[in-house]
């Protein structure tokens, strides 16, 4: 007990506040979980926006590097990870990047269940409101099904152990009705002993923000399940929060950018259709971009894509990490040797050689990827899909690029080293992007903006559904300084 007590007064120590009851709780839990020699265990730390999650979250990596215990950060996606590093003081990294690897040189889109080697390390795992359990049809990525893969990673090494952070406000992985990573039974049904925690007490006054006063309000309506109504959001009465009519939408965007670039402002919508909308008049209006694609251009990868990681100088999987004294493992130089990751945001640094073939529009680009040391990398890119309202190219399109691409390979007779020889084409490996000024909020969740503009567009009260109260809280709580509800109507205002 005494031992479990001085390490809580560590982590309160490394708290840069007086914690909260709740807070006090959970050091008191994480403590006695850390000191624990129960092996099948796992600790569900839930919470919502403006409870101290990241407080928390922080204070424990401190005290981990000041006791050097070994951990790692992991979060979703890269820009989840880039948000982690930065408020926990320490690398991050994504989760496929680190549970999963090349099946083989030859097979680079195909990627199996990597060994876990990493003894007696805490895995901490943010945003795992995230983390799907769903096989969806033809994934290449272990069984298909991340949270098992994750659990299965880190408990098959000695002394590992996992801890899940994450928000069950906000929206589920795509195609599942609940975040199962974020659910006790769900976790017991690994045969786990779970110690569960929900922040529920805001640490912030609700008064001086506009974006937390909302998203509470929001949180308590999902809680208690009153969604047959329109919700009543402050928009005029908080500083950080400001309805913009459309014809003052072009003159604040281009206030935002002055103020925090491209990359710290993002538009939020609910469908690809208005994804594009909002992204020709952008790039027109205010960017002034006339060519298709330019220099300085901010896109976002719309499939994973694993040939051009293979095609740059990259370090092993071994390679750059700590001591096994070190108490956390620090980033590779770039973006590892894995692949270029669904969602990750680019700046087009220079484009050239716009070409057709196949019946598709190719060119040639150097990208920078800021949520990974900026790495930058050439690629060709597919022009097509920066403008389709699908989220990459359809079914059709991938079977008509597929089957062109393997016509022009009349020489190759064995259907295996046809297959080997389309795995190393350019043009079936181009890089699919979409501009990524503004996005549909799934593409949005796990990272963070300065400024967030929310455009929920024509709603009915058809379609008041526990979706959409979740797509409203996980857009509003992207915000780290200012929301924006882009023709907001005036029945969904309370202070209208």
């Amino acid at each position: 007990m005494a031992i479990s007590e001085d390490l809580g007064a560590l982590i309160r120590q490394n708290f840069t506040h007086n914690p909260t009851k709740e807070q006090e709780k959970a050091i008191s839990l994480l403590s006695d979980f850390l000191l624990s020699r129960e092996r099948d265990t796992v600790f569900l730390l839930k919470g919502y926006a403006g409870t101290g999650k990241t407080s928390l979250l922080a204070a424990l990596v401190r005290t981990m590097q000041q006791l050097r215990q070994r951990f790692m950060l992991l979060a979703p996606t890269g820009r989840a990870a880039k948000v982690l590093s930065s408020y926990a003081g320490a690398p991050a990294f994504t989760i496929h990047r680190k549970i999963y690897r090349q099946k083989s040189l030859t097979e680079m889109d195909v990627f199996q269940n990597d060994i876990n080697l990493k003894q007696d390390t805490l895995f901490i795992v943010d945003e795992a409101s995230m983390i799907a359990n769903e096989a969806g049809g033809g994934s290449i990525f272990g069984t298909g099904r991340l949270l098992d893969d994750l659990m299965q990673y880190v408990y098959s090494c000695e002394g590992c152990r996992l801890v899940l952070v994450g928000d069950t406000a906000q929206l589920p992985p795509v195609g599942e009705e609940m975040s199962p990573a974020l659910s006790r039974q769900f976790l017991e049904g690994y045969g786990m002993e779970v110690t569960e925690l929900c922040l529920t007490q805001v640490v912030r006054q609700l008064e001086e923000s506009g974006i937390l006063w909302n998203a509470t309000m929001l949180r308590r309506l999902i809680q208690d399940d009153e969604m047959s109504a329109f919700p009543k959001l402050r928009g005029k009465s908080f500083p950080d929060v400001r309805v913009v009519p459309g014809d003052e939408l072009i003159e604040t965007l281009n206030d935002s950018y002055r103020q925090h670039g491209i990359d710290g402002t993002i538009v939020v919508t609910r469908s690809n259709k208005r994804a594009n909308i909002f992204n020709g008049g952008i790039r027109a209006r205010i960017l002034d971009y006339e060519e298709e694609l330019s220099g300085g251009d901010l896109v976002m990868v719309a499939k994973n894509n694993y040939y051009w990681t293979s095609l740059s100088p990259t370090l092993s999987k071994g390679e750059g990490e700590s001591s096994p004294d070190s108490p956390f493992t620090p980033p590779l130089e770039g973006m590892g040797e894995a692949f270029i990751a669904n969602g990750d945001v680019a700046v087009v640094r220079r484009i050239r050689n716009e070409r057709s073939f196949y019946g598709f529009r190719f060119a040639d680009a150097t990208l920078m990827f800021p949520d990974y040391e900026r790495k930058e990398m050439d690629v060709t890119v597919l022009l097509d899909t920066l403008q389709s309202e699908a989220p990459a190219l359809t079914r059709q399109q991938q079977e008509a690029l597929f089957n062109a691409v393997w016509e022009d390979y009349p020489e190759l007779t064995n259907k295996r080293d046809r297959m080997k020889r389309l795995r190393q084409d350019p043009y079936y490996n181009a890089l699919q992007i979409k501009y990524a000024y503004a996005v549909t909020c799934h593409k949005a969740q796990g990272g963070q903006w300065e400024h967030v503009y929310i455009d929920q567009g024509y709603i009915t009260e058809e379609m008041l559904t526990p979706d959409y109260f979740r797509w409203l809280y996980t857009a509003i709580t992207r915000a780290t300084e200012q929301v924006y509800l882009v023709n907001w109507p005036e029945e969904g205002l309370s202070d209208a």
